[in-house]
């Protein structure tokens, strides 16, 4: 046996590997020419006969642009919590699904497990038989839930997008250090838009208005001056991109209007991201500076939050970034913005582990909190959290959030913030109370809820709540 034909730890991925020759629409003949293989080995490929070899996962990274660390990876953890989550459920508890069970059901039948943990989310979102507004535009399988779903399955990465952002800024001539000049220019030279910055009467509250009757790109004098060149780019982005923009909506399957109309905003910010921070250049300074956070922001004049959600998109073949999750929450725990979910899994209701970082960066904003933890089942990650204020209609108390930005822990060595923490043992963290089995946890807020409370009315331990880890 020579060396590239070597199973990887036996990889199989046949639900995958027939998952992706479906979506290119090939018959199993053109996709085994496509990989070098005969049509019958690759039968046994999709059959999980047969491990996927390291030439196999080569052939594919050039053939059909796929990501082979994504491939390679274990079931999509996003789509594992949610399952994990069902199977906890007490309407299931009965059935004893262990992860074994739902990793293959995940690596065998992903849609049918899709449709497992949708059906499960709409569930719980009935049976809670709420009518406030917010509890339902955020609740699981609704419309930010399926916008997120959307962004989760490009990998926040669309090419479109990239190429229109290098096209825009070779046309208009803007380079990194005269950007908002360049852009305003190119605005009414192209379009006949004059950018104005008002105050914040005349804005009404608004922080952005692209005015049709007037001619005028109305911005805030609240907004940072580094975030005009931004809302520039969403402006331009609205007026350049509108059919680029409909075709990757109607990509997406979302489920209703609200949904594609957020949709449709998200992917006017990421042009205007990729104007703000041209791939090619954004990613060499990440790596030449081992992804200094700081650095990134003075030189791209760009947010915390904006820096974090650009590397997050760094996954173009052939010149990818680290493979990032970013996650934004408020004071209360609300997840207002979240990327990654293939990478670190989210819980898609209630609240996250109290001893993350990342609510400590609400307490302490003005730095860089660096964090290794390790989940229940043995993944490390390292986490990169900050607070971040945002300014707020006159009268009210500006905005504060903290954001997340992690990976897994192999990739920490090339980032900068983690220095230091190789050597220190990393943080029992949990992704939900009620998901989390780690019985001598201090700050648990409610037992899990697959496992049966051991009340002993005698004795105190160190969890306010004690349970039969075998139940």
């Amino acid at each position: 046996m020579t060396e590239d034909s070597r199973p990887l730890e036996k990889l199989f991925a046949g639900a995958r590997l027939r998952r992706l020759r479906r979506e290119r629409g090939l018959t199993q003949a053109d996709a085994a020419q496509a990989l070098g293989v005969s049509a019958s080995y690759l039968n046994l490929l999709e059959r999980n006969q047969r491990p996927v070899t390291a030439r196999v996962l080569l052939a594919l990274a050039e053939n059909f642009d796929v990501d082979v660390r994504a491939f390679a990876n274990e079931s999509d953890r996003q789509l594992i919590a949610d399952l994990q989550e069902a199977a906890a459920d007490p309407v299931l508890n009965g059935f004893e699904l262990d992860r074994l069970e739902l990793n293959e059901l995940a690596d065998s039948h992903p849609r049918a497990a899709e449709a497992f943990a949708r059906l499960y989310q709409t569930y719980r979102e009935t049976s809670a038989a709420t009518a406030d507004l917010a509890t339902r535009m955020s609740g699981p399988g609704s419309t930010l839930e399926s916008v997120r779903d959307a962004i989760d399955a490009s990998q926040n990465h669309y090419p479109e997008l990239e190429a229109a952002a290098i096209d825009l800024l070779e046309r208009s001539g803007t380079k990194r250090r005269d950007r908002e000049r360049t852009l305003a220019k190119y605005l009414l030279d192209e379009h006949g838009f004059t950018v104005r910055v008002l105050d914040e009467e005349m804005m009404a509250g608004a922080r952005r208005r692209l005015d049709f009757h007037g001619r005028r790109l109305l911005l805030s004098e609240v907004l940072p001056s580094t975030s005009r060149a931004f809302h520039m780019g969403v402006a331009l982005a609205n007026l350049e991109c509108g059919e680029l923009i409909d075709s990757l909506i109607s990509k997406a399957n979302l489920p209703n209007d609200d949904s594609r109309r957020l949709y449709r905003l998200g992917l006017a910010n990421y042009l205007a991201g990729a104007i703000q921070m041209p791939y090619e250049a954004f990613l060499s300074a990440a790596e030449e500076s081992r992804y200094d956070l700081y650095v990134l922001q003075r030189r791209f004049e760009a947010s915390y939050e904006q820096v974090c959600h650009r590397l997050t998109t760094l996954q173009r073949s052939g010149a990818r970034g680290l493979p990032f999750f970013m996650i934004r929450v408020d004071g209360a725990g609300n997840v207002s913005k979240r990327f990654g979910g293939g990478i670190m899994p989210f819980v898609r209701s209630g609240g996250g582990c109290p001893k993350w970082n990342l609510y400590d960066a609400l307490r302490l904003p003005e730095r860089i909190h660096a964090q290794s933890f390790e989940l229940p089942d043995g993944r490390r990650f390292l986490s990169l959290a900050r607070g971040q204020v945002s300014p707020a209609p006159a009268g009210q108390t500006p905005v504060l959030h903290a954001i997340a930005l992690g990976c897994d822990w192999d990739h920490a060595s090339r980032i900068m913030h983690a220095d230091g923490l190789a050597d220190s043992a990393p943080q029992a963290l949990g992704i939900a109370c009620r998901l989390c089995e780690r019985a001598d946890c201090a700050q648990r807020a409610f037992p899990p809820i697959n496992r049966k409370l051991d009340v002993e009315p005698h004795i105190l331990g160190g969890s306010p709540y004690g349970f039969d880890p075998t139940s």
